[in-house]
């Protein structure tokens, strides 16, 4: 029901309203239902409102005067919802949730924590787990209730809450981007597409870009892109959504399937901090690899902590050549060396060869047939097939190369750690996917979607948060990230009449598990 706010008496109050036809004046009239007010920039419902989520002997008590926890005793399970709680505060999730979402934030932290804490769940059974866990709704919400709730999370509200969250690590940090495809059984969402599916599913898809937090370890932002848009084709539209974000300090690292030299050149242009991989074999960097190859394994070049060769170069990337430069539109060419690349890749390029050489003579497999006469050819005067070593030691000469460029870092050891770093987003695509069940969707309306994506994007800000402070305190050794929720989870809160809020008992290993994750033990 759609809901307004009116001042009277100084006072602000909130109504929900629905229009009526009036027969006797022949006009349409809005009925009101006032629900509470607005104190202190928060919404404090009536009792009108909270008689709708309690049972009737509750009721009764709060319709006699008293307040629902002076009615009946309470005892739920808090262990696990407490860490989300801290993490909430820490990260100031709560604060932006309330601050763009002030009617329902407390519905959509409850459903997020729902999300986060019972993998793979559906919504229906959020009622069932709602009842014996605090949470910060703390009260049910049917599945209808849910489903009205999905069309209210507005993109309006959603971009104010990206833009807080934004700003309270972007300007610190390099922010990881990249994208991963999302299967869709439905056919009636716009953005649904064919396109290159990351799952290797023989499904439509739509495309999820997200920018992720290299030092706090946590998402920031996210765009939901048509299935058939390419990883490259996304970097003119993630800066624009950058610029609306109002973030004055970007960095960026993205993976070679972002690279163009459009894109480098736009990212030069808006003076963005970056370090983006590219493929060894563009022209640019050939160039520069084919002045340092013969020395390229000297032990001048080696990284022990490593265990690379490698080697920088200054290039001007504004001309159409990489020429050595100093000037604004320059960048730095890191170029590396790993030799057990460069075996691993020798034995599939030799797998590859034999396989072509088997089907030489067979007339039906047309498809390697290209293949087959780059590197094999037919010796005139004998007639029979040769390897074309040429072409062969073309393809091999840069096995076991890679290469990054940046405006920003002139150390490549820094570099590689910064870029190997980008795991975490992947680790971040794999949680959505499996266990906030995100790899297969079938919602059918584009609002469901848009509501579902953003209550999952609040809880993988919560699961990421655990699982970076379970990273930085080895504590993956001995637990996964669901037996840490479990071991936390069977904790206690009990609420009685006339008595003061208590908790169960809390074991020595619990509280190390919240020592380890940076937090105290309720009290």
């Amino acid at each position: 029901m759609p809901v307004g706010r009116q001042i009277i008496g100084g006072r602000e109050y909130v109504y929900e309203y629905k229009n009526i036809w009036n027969k006797e004046k022949k006009r349409s009239e809005q009925k009101r239902q006032y629900i509470g007010r607005i104190i202190n920039g928060e919404f404090v419902p009536n009792k009108a409102y909270l008689l709708r989520g309690i049972n009737d002997k509750q009721a009764k008590g709060v319709a006699k005067g008293g307040s629902i926890s002076e009615v009946g005793s309470r005892r739920v399970f808090v262990g696990a919802t407490y860490i989300l709680d801290q993490i909430g505060e820490l990260n100031g999730i709560a604060a932006d949730l309330r601050a763009t979402f002030p009617y329902f934030y407390r519905e959509i932290q409850s459903l997020a924590y729902y999300l986060a804490l019972e993998p793979n769940s559906p919504m229906y059974r959020f009622s069932r787990w709602a009842k014996f866990h605090e949470h910060p709704y703390g009260k049910d919400l049917a599945s209808q209730r849910i489903s009205e709730l999905l069309p209210r999370i507005t993109e309006d509200a959603k971009n104010a809450f990206f833009k807080l969250q934004s700003k309270r690590r972007a300007e610190t940090e390099y922010l990881f981007y990249d994208s991963t495809s999302i299967s869709s059984y439905s056919e009636g969402l716009k953005q649904v597409k064919y396109g290159r599916n990351k799952d290797n599913d023989d499904l439509a898809q739509i495309n999820l870009a997200m920018l992720f937090g290299h030092k706090s370890g946590l998402p920031v932002y996210y765009r939901k892109r048509p299935g058939n848009i390419t990883d490259v084709m996304t970097i003119e539209h993630l800066l624009s959504d950058i610029t609306h974000l109002d973030l004055q300090k970007v960095c960026l690292v993205m993976d070679r399937g972002f690279y163009s030299e459009k894109n480098v050149k736009a990212l030069l242009a808006r003076n963005h901090k970056f370090i983006i991989a590219a493929k060894i074999s563009l022209k640019r960097v050939q160039e520069q690899l084919d002045k340092k190859r013969n020395e390229f394994n000297h032990r001048k070049n080696y990284h022990s902590g490593s265990g690379l060769f490698m080697i920088t170069e200054k290039v001007n990337w504004s001309g159409s050549k990489a020429s050595l430069s100093t000037d604004k539109q320059s960048v730095y060419m890191h170029i590396y060396y790993n030799a057990q690349l460069a075996t691993d890749q020798e034995m599939r390029f030799n797998k590859k060869l034999d396989t072509l050489e088997e089907s030489i003579n067979d007339k039906k497999n047309r498809s390697k047939k290209k293949q087959i006469s780059k590197y094999f050819e037919r010796d005139e005067s004998t007639e029979n097939i040769r390897p074309n070593q040429m072409e062969i030691d073309k393809a091999m000469k840069n096995f076991g190369y890679f290469v990054f460029l940046s405006n920003d870092i002139s150390d490549p050891a820094e570099a590689l750690r910064l870029y190997r770093a980008k795991d975490m987003i992947e680790k971040a695509f794999s949680d959505l996917k499996g266990r906030l069940n995100m790899r297969r969707t079938s919602v059918s309306s584009e609002e469901n979607l848009e509501g579902r994506l953003f209550l999952q994007f609040v809880a993988l800000i919560y699961l990421s948060h655990v699982k970076h402070a379970m990273d930085q305190a080895n504590l993956f050794k001995k637990y996964t990230m669901q037996e840490l929720f479990d071991e936390l989870d069977v904790i206690e809160k009990y609420e009685s009449p006339g008595l003061p809020v208590y908790y169960g008992e809390i074991t020595e290993k619990q509280k190390e598990l919240y020592a380890a994750i940076g937090f105290n033990p309720p009290a």
